[in-house]
């Protein structure tokens, strides 16, 4: 054969569509023998079903008779009933299958095909492989096919594309249970390491102390819900904590800010971090002490591991390869997401509202105990805070807005209260109420319920310890973090002199004339 006729024959070869020829088409992957030889263990020996039972599925098989035949083993163990070839062979007759998979005659030829059930689990693990392949080819082909066409929703079918995958995951791989043994080592290295540590934070830190003192830190694996009224300071919360252990602790932060963009939030941040009030950054009327104020205190906050995705109506499959690229890619410790009645249950949501948002909730715990990182996820109240009687406006966790599920799901629920929002000046303690903002933990798994009392500074969108003082995170540090010296010659009265304040006149408590002195400058 010529060259030119080898290049045609090859190039129809390569053009031809798969399964249009038996002899050069492809075939799916498969492994009937295994798949034979899997059931015919079963059959042979009582505990192989329950060794396999969750690795397989009747789908999981290529060829549609086997799979029937372990549809009526998995329906004779779900009524624990004896699993053998005279069982299986009655029920596949109840429910008029026998036929179709070959008569007894077939069920009993399975027990042939193996001597022993001794490496069942590793030739059910092959035939879940290949089921999984042909998955894949499965979801690739339609992928393939309605990208091909000219009004494909690209973005419904990257969402939709990957429900689909997540979808084979999670339900063929499965994580295997842990001996106590083990389990008792790891929970033994847990409090060793708690022991060591001064600061009583295994977590990731809030950077306030008082919360840290009772949280020791947001933990692994923990779905935490930060609920509030609108105005009463969710995001600046939450970003100030961010800001807290990205960049005093070096923890990385990943955000998913579904209500502002990142610009909006970067700016918050950086009005939190410089002291300069936001409508001042968002004008950008500054005076030139303030610039240079600016450009000097976000150094640290320009280098932090702090990751921000504004991406809108976000849907939990979406979220979940997100979170896995920054886990693997980033090693973030700490997932913010705000808020969550924002986020969308994708193309294929199914029910009301209430129930959309209970799979969302769900579906944020599973993914922190598989990424095995906390998850904060900031959510609305309902109005009936406002229309409470009594006065009283405290949030109850049934105040939870469009689901009981949150509170199910959630490891710990937090509100935010502050009293001053609703024109109260004093609390029950005759205490001041301005400035001040409490944090109600009204659900912790893992200890008490408390309330947490800070200080938010509105101007700078920020939370703060309650004893802090307006710019004292910065008053000793400068640029390079080098603290500046204590003034000791003031303080023991050495190298000082004290003069006269203004030169004002000595005034009369009861005069309201005020005169300057003609004196001299003292210095």
């Amino acid at each position: 054969m010529s060259q030119d006729n080898q290049n045609k024959t090859k190039k129809r070869l390569y053009s031809l569509p798969t399964g249009s020829n038996p002899e050069i088409g492809k075939i799916q992957p498969q492994a009937v023998d295994l798949e034979e030889a899997v059931l015919g263990a079963m059959l042979l020996e009582k505990d192989a079903l329950s060794t396999v039972i969750d690795l397989l599925s009747p789908e999981a098989f290529y060829k549609e008779q086997n799979g029937k035949v372990f549809g009526a083993m998995v329906a004779l163990f779900n009524r624990s009933e004896p699993v053998d070839i005279l069982t299986v062979t009655q029920e596949l007759k109840r429910t008029g299958e026998l036929e179709f998979v070959g008569g007894a005659y077939y069920v009993s030829s399975l027990t042939n095909r193996i001597a022993s059930s001794a490496n069942i689990e590793f030739h059910a693990r092959i035939v879940a492989q290949k089921y999984l392949q042909r998955e894949l080819i499965r979801i690739s082909t339609e992928t393939i096919k309605t990208a091909y066409e000219d009004g494909t929703d690209v973005f419904e079918l990257l969402d939709e594309t990957t429900k689909n995958i997540f979808e084979i995951l999670d339900s063929n791989v499965r994580k295997q249970h842990d001996r106590m043994s083990t389990l008792i080592s790891k929970a033994i290295e847990e409090i060793e390491t708690a022991a060591n540590k001064t600061d009583g934070l295994l977590g990731v830190p809030s950077g306030f102390i008082a919360l840290d003192r009772i949280t020791g830190g947001w933990q692994k694996s923990d779905l935490h819900i930060l609920a509030a009224r609108p105005g009463m300071g969710k995001t600046a919360f939450v970003v100030t904590m961010a800001k807290n252990a990205a960049v005093e602790f070096n923890k990385p932060v990943a955000i998913f800010s579904l209500e502002m963009s990142s610009l909006q939030l970067v700016k918050r941040l950086i009005s939190s971090e410089t002291e300069i009030a936001q409508d001042k950054i968002l004008k950008g009327n500054l005076d030139n002490h303030e610039f240079v104020q600016l450009h000097e205190r976000i150094k640290k906050l320009s280098t932090a591991p702090l990751f921000i995705d504004d991406t809108p109506a976000l849907s939990i499959f979406e979220l979940r390869a997100k979170a896995r690229r920054l886990k693997e890619n980033q090693d973030v410790q700490l997932i913010i997401i705000d808020y969550l009645q924002l986020m969308s249950g994708g193309p294929d949501s199914k029910g009301n509202r209430e129930q959309e948002i209970s799979n969302i909730s769900r579906g944020l715990k599973s993914l922190s105990k598989e990424l095995e990182i906390p998850i904060i996820a900031l959510s609305q109240l309902s109005r009936q805070v406002e229309n409470r009687p009594g006065g009283s406006k405290r949030p109850q966790l049934s105040d939870l807005r469009e689901s009981g599920a949150i509170e199910q799901d959630a490891d710990m629920v937090m509100f935010i209260y502050r009293p001053e929002y609703y024109g109260i000046e004093f609390d029950e303690n005759n205490e001041p109420t301005k400035n001040k903002a409490e944090i109600i933990i009204a659900k912790n798994r893992h200890g008490a319920l408390e309330t947490v009392k800070l200080r938010f500074i509105g101007q700078f969108a920020k939370f703060t310890d309650l004893d802090y003082t307006d710019g004292q995170d910065n008053m000793y540090q400068q640029g390079n973090g080098n603290a500046l010296p204590q003034n000791t010659e003031f303080l023991n009265g050495q190298n000082t002199k004290t003069v006269s304040s203004k030169n004002w006149d000595k005034v009369d408590d009861q005069s309201t004339d005020i005169k300057r002195n003609d004196i001299e400058d003292p210095f």
